[in-house]
Parts: C-alpha cells; sequence; structure tokens
C-alpha cells in the first residue's frame, strides 16, 4: 500500500481552480519534487497531503500509522529557547534509538528474539545513517554545517528569516518519519548549505516530497517530478536532465499530431466546400467534427511554441543579438579593503571589469558579496581606491528598493503615460511584454505594493530589461522566482549587450550565466577563476580530499620520527619520548579511576541509588575500574623503577 494517496481531488479558490481532479501516490523510499510556475497551486498541493488544508472534491487516503514530517515556509520557534536547546531537543528520536539499542542489548544477553533482533538492526542503521553516535557531536555537526554555530547561546526566534529556516532543516532532518514534506527547502541557503542538504536527505530513511526551483537540486534527489500546471498535474521519471528529454519527445510527439491534423483537416475542409452534399441533415456529424478540427488546430499551434519557448530558454539557444566583443573599462579596483563590525570582508583587492564581461560573485553567507556590490555601486571602502569609467548602471537589490509600492504596473512600465515600452531596440506593447514574464493582463492596474514577494521580482527584473544600461548590478536575482521565470530571465541576459555582475547561490543559473568567478573564501580573500561554478565545486571536493590525505600522510611521518626518536633514545639508555609521556600522565589518570571507584562503593552502600540503578551494573563497573587501576599502578612503577636505574 502507498504511503499516502490523493484520488481525483480538486480545490478552487474563488473563480479559480487550483487542481482540477488530480491523483497521486507517494511510495515508500522515494523522493519527488514538485515543480510550477508560482502561484500554480504547489504550495495548496503540499498542505493536502500534509492534511491541513481541505479540497472541494475527491479523496486523500493516508496509511494508518503514517507519520510525516514537515517543513513550512516560515519556522516558528519557543520564543524562550536558545538555538542550541531548539537542535537538542530534537534529537529525541535518536536519543530513543540510543535508550533502546541498551534495552534490547541487555535482553538478547538472556534470549534470544526475531523481533528484537529486527529492532535492534533499525536502531543501528537509523544511528549510523544519521552519523550519531555522539549526540553532542551530532548537535555541533548540525550547528556548523548550517552555519549556526556563532549563533548556538541566541533565542531561536530572534534569527533572521533565513537564519531560521535553516535551524528548521537541521531540527526536521534528524527525526524519524515516514514521509518528509519540504517546501522550499533551498531557500536563503548558500552552495555549501545545499549540498549539505543534500547529503542529509540522502541519508534519511522516509519518503521525501519537496517543492523546489533549485535545478541542479531535483536533479541530484529526485526519483521523479510531478509539474503543476493549468490545474492539472504531470508525472515525469528521473530527475531534471530527465524531465527536460521527456519535454522533447512530448513536443515531436505534439508536432507530428499537429501535422497530421492539419492533412486530415485539409481533406475534410475539401469535402465541406463541395456544399449542397455537406448540408445534408445525415452529414451535420461530419460538419462539428470539422469545426472541432479547427478549434484544435488553432489551440495546437500556442500549446507547440510554448513549450518550444520553454525548452529554448532552458537549453539557452535564444541568443539573438549577441553582444560585440568591445572592452571598454568599467571598474578599476586597486587594494580595496573593507570591514564591518570588526569583521574584514575585503582584503587588498585588486581587479578589473571590462565592458561585456558576466561575472558571478558566489561565496558562503556573509561573507562580503553584496558589500562587494555596493562598493562598485559608490559605498566608500576602508581603503585602496576604484575608478568608474563613464557607464550607467542598472541595480537590482533584494529588497526591491526602486519600485515604489503606490505606483501600478501600468505606472511603473510608462511612467510617461502610453502603453508601450522600448525593449532592446524594439517597441512593445507593455501588456505583451509583462506576459513574457507571466503577468496576466488584468494586473496592468494592480498596486506594486499588492503583489508578492515573487511577483516583485519579476516586475523588477522586466523593469532592468526596459532601460538602456551599459552593465547590470544584480543581488540575488533568482530568489523567489519559479523555474519559468528563472528560464525567461535567463534569455534576456544572455541577449544582454553589456556587462553583468551578479550576486547568486543557484549554481544551475551561474553555469549558464557566468564567464568568469569571483569567489569569496573568506577573511577577506576573494580569488578569481574561469570554472564554470559547478568545475570550481567540484574541484573544491578534490583539494579538500587531497589535504586530507595529505593530513594523513604528514601524521604517518610525524609516528616514524617518534618511533626512531624511541629507537635511539633505547639506544641512549634513558626513557623513550612515549615512556617518558606515559610517566608525566600515568598519575592523573590514577587519581582519576580512584575517585571514580570510591563514587561506585558509595553507590552501591547507598539503597537510593540503587533503586535506580542496577547493583549488577555498578558491582560490574567497580570490578573493572579496579583491574584497570591496577594494571595502570603496576605500569607506572615499572616506569619510574627504570627511570631510577637509568639515572
Amino acid at each position: 500500500m502507498a504511503l499516502l494517496s490523493l484520488i481525483e481531488v480538486s480545490k478552487q479558490f474563488d473563480h479559480k481552480m487550483i487542481l482540477n481532479r488530480i491523483s497521486l501516490s507517494i511510495e515508500n523510499s522515494e523522493r519527488v519534487a514538485i515543480i510550477g510556475k508560482n502561484g500554480s497551486g504547489k504550495s495548496s498541493l503540499v498542505k493536502i497531503l500534509l492534511g491541513v488544508l481541505d479540497f472541494d472534491e475527491g479523496k486523500r487516503v493516508a496509511r494508518n500509522d503514517l507519520k510525516i514530517v514537515s517543513l513550512e515556509q516560515k519556522s516558528y520557534f519557543d520564543p524562550l529557547k536558545h538555538v542550541y536547546e531548539v537542535c537538542e531537543e530534537s534529537l529525541d528520536d535518536l536519543r530513543y534509538a540510543h535508550l533502546r539499542l541498551k534495552e534490547i542489548e541487555k535482553i538478547l544477553s538472556t534470549r534470544q528474539d526475531k523481533a528484537l533482533l529486527e529492532e535492534q538492526a533499525e536502531c543501528i542503521d537509523f544511528i549510523t545513517r544519521q552519523n550519531a553516535w555522539n549526540l553532542e557531536e551530532k548537535i555541533k555537526e548540525m550547528l556548523e554545517r548550517f552555519d549556526l554555530y556563532d549563533f548556538r547561546d541566541r533565542y531561536a526566534n530572534t534569527l533572521s528569516g533565513g537564519e531560521q529556516k535553516k535551524l528548521a532543516l537541521a531540527t526536521i532532518l534528524v527525526k524519524k518519519a515516514d514521509l518528509f514534506i519540504l517546501d522550499e527547502p533551498t531557500n536563503h541557503l548558500d552552495v555549501e548549505s545545499v549540498e549539505f542538504l543534500e547529503e542529509q536527505i540522502l541519508r534519511l530513511q522516509g519518503s521525501v516530497v519537496f517543492i523546489s526551483h533549485d535545478r541542479y537540486f531535483i536533479d541530484t534527489l529526485a526519483h521523479r517530478i510531478l509539474e503543476v500546471d493549468n490545474g492539472g498535474l504531470q508525472n515525469f521519471s528521473g530527475g531534471y536532465q530527465k524531465y527536460l528529454q521527456t519535454k522533447e519527445q512530448i513536443l515531436h510527439q505534439l508536432t507530428q499530431e499537429h501535422e497530421n491534423l492539419l492533412k486530415l483537416l485539409k481533406n475534410e475542409e475539401e469535402w465541406l466546400q463541395k456544399g449542397v452534399q455537406a448540408r445534408r441533415k445525415r452529414n451535420e456529424g461530419r460538419k462539428a467534427r470539422v469545426m472541432e478540427l479547427r478549434k484544435q488546430a488553432r489551440s495546437n499551434p500556442s500549446l507547440i511554441r510554448k513549450m518550444q519557448l520553454e525548452l529554448q530558454r532552458e537549453q539557452g539557444v535564444l541568443k539573438e543579438n549577441q553582444p560585440k566583443n568591445n572592452k571598454k573599462l568599467l571598474f578599476e579596483l586597486d587594494g580595496v579593503c573593507k570591514s564591518v563590525e570588526n569583521k574584514i570582508l575585503i582584503k587588498d583587492f585588486s581587479f578589473r571589469i571590462l565592458q561585456n564581461e558576466k561575472i558571478a560573485i558566489v561565496g558562503k553567507n556573509g561573507s562580503g558579496k553584496s558589500t562587494l556590490l555596493k562598493i562598485l555601486l559608490g559605498e566608500k571602502q576602508d581603503k585602496g581606491s576604484i575608478k568608474r569609467g563613464e557607464i550607467s548602471i542598472g541595480y537590482f537589490d533584494q529588497q526591491k528598493t526602486f519600485l515604489d509600492d503606490n505606483k501600478t504596473l501600468l505606472e511603473t512600465f510608462c511612467p510617461n503615460g502610453g502603453d508601450h515600452v522600448e525593449v532592446y531596440g524594439k517597441n512593445i506593447h507593455v501588456y505583451g511584454y509583462l506576459k513574457n514574464f507571466l503577468f496576466p493582463k488584468e494586473l496592468l492596474d494592480q498596486k506594486i505594493g499588492n503583489l508578492s514577494g515573487g511577483e516583485k521580482n519579476r516586475v523588477g527584473l522586466a523593469l532592468l530589461f526596459t532601460k538602456k544600461y551599459d552593465c547590470l548590478i544584480l543581488d540575488e536575482p533568482t530568489n523567489d522566482l519559479d523555474i519559468q521565470t528563472i528560464n525567461i530571465l535567463e534569455e534576456y541576459l544572455q541577449n544582454f549587450q553589456g556587462s553583468i555582475i551578479f550576486v547568486s547561490h543557484d549554481r544551475y543559473f551561474v553555469d549558464k550565466i557566468a564567464h568568469k568567478l569571483l569567489v569569496f573564501q573568506g577573511n577577506g580573500v576573494i580569488e578569481e577563476s574561469y570554472f564554470s561554478y559547478s568545475e570550481f565545486l567540484e574541484n573544491q571536493k578534490e583539494l579538500l580530499e587531497y589535504q586530507k590525505i595529505s593530513d594523513e600522510l604528514a601524521n604517518e611521518e610525524v609516528k616514524k620520527i617518534l618511533e626512531n626518536e624511541q629507537k635511539k633514545e633505547k639506544k641512549q639508555g634513558k626513557l623513550s619520548y612515549m615512556e617518558q609521556r606515559e610517566l608525566e600522565e600515568l598519575p592523573l589518570i590514577i587519581d582519576a579511576l580512584e575517585k571514580e571507584i570510591k563514587k561506585n562503593e558509595r553507590e552501591l552502600s547507598d539503597s537510593n541509588v540503587y533503586a535506580e540503578k542496577e547493583v549488577v551494573k555498578i558491582a560490574e563497573e567497580l570490578q573493572e575500574k579496579r583491574g584497570i587501576l591496577e594494571e595502570k599502578l603496576e605500569r607506572y612503577f615499572f616506569l619510574e623503577e627504570k627511570r631510577q636505574k637509568l639515572i
């Protein structure tokens, strides 16, 4: 039986049909990506799967014992809990697995039980998959890999939206569940955090359903893709690249069917032109069929063209108006330094930016990427100099400060009246242009302030391409955009005749647009790279592996040197280096053991203690520690005697 199924489910908001008689099933141990335009119904679908949103018709069928864990768009934390406490409490499932493992081991020492052996294997598998044999280390790993370790003593609800999202992810991914449902898990994450998230999801035992616009993330994780479009649901097996291949096959099939339809229609139209014969009563059905074929023939080209555009945008083949190779100097930075609150963000950075260059600025959150953009725009640096050519700059920031919430879409794009805009030298009706950015005609009179975050992003980006700029500076332009809009943005950027300098964590987007990378390595260091972003990240992983091997080899060398020293010292008739260290440490070890033995002896004499703790267990611990103490004392006296003889 499937974990969860929806059968012929429909959902309507006001007059808009969001989901129209859709059906799906989530099976055991599968990972399913949900994609679609913003507003298409993805989040509504997820809420129906969770059972928190009512639907108009259809059925939701879930397994009786189904346990679901979800990540919502906004996280909520106890106002009195610190970040570390939130992480600690999230380990309840792992803590129980540790406790249950001990209980099972104790029972199995007295008798064999097949069910207990299976439960034992499950506990071991869960703990091993989570790499959580040491729970304190697990908390530290979670906080460090999501860049939250420095905030461990802060109240969780005082974190920024992005930091709260990371904390929610950290706490969800250590739980035990049959189904994990994640709504936009990669939002606000830098590349390192996304890669860690991928690792964690691959470790999970349950099924995973996730909404995402990160195409590499989808390709890495998804067993299949569900696309929500016009109230329907289409299923594609495989990851994102397989989805594109299937789309191409569907396009080819649609084109063939349309050609066949046109041939059939031509024959039927010829029959209809015969006049009298066609008007007889018994031929009314055939006439109706001709009308239906006409209707279908009119609708097919727009559907085919829509799919062609989506695939061409994805594959980057719409490259008209390619920029000329004009290498005019835009910016020249010499020894630029910048610190914020005693944190070095940029240190002694020198760099030239030329006309027509496409540069991606990448690195961890908080490393200084947006600060560099602001310096290019005119913000004062601490040291160094910056020269700017006589250029016009178009700037897109995360806060959309360049938009006026009180203006309508039409007023924003046509501030001087009229209803046309100029884009790449072409005069286009504003509605026709905004339709490219997925805005319906009825939104033209809508105030900017009434739009969602994603819609504002689309307005801001569309506005950029109606102006003439030498250089575009973009800060996280793909945030809150769906895949279709990102493809449209990529098409416009590829056709832009000028330089583009942008900050992004979207690996797929960076690979398609950037010719060069500026990588913030931390502590103010910025590295220039001509690799694609994916290649750069792979190289970094290889370098880390080499470093690890190098460190291990270095440790082996140190070990050999110490062994050689010991051999020399033995020849010279004195304690070896290791023996001398051991002699110095043994008194501390002996002292600690004696204290633990006294503690155990007190426990055996206190009935209140062994009422909670087994007497046999305490006695065993006491006997074991006494044995170790005897060995340590014997070793200490041997080394001390040897030292005295060699004096």
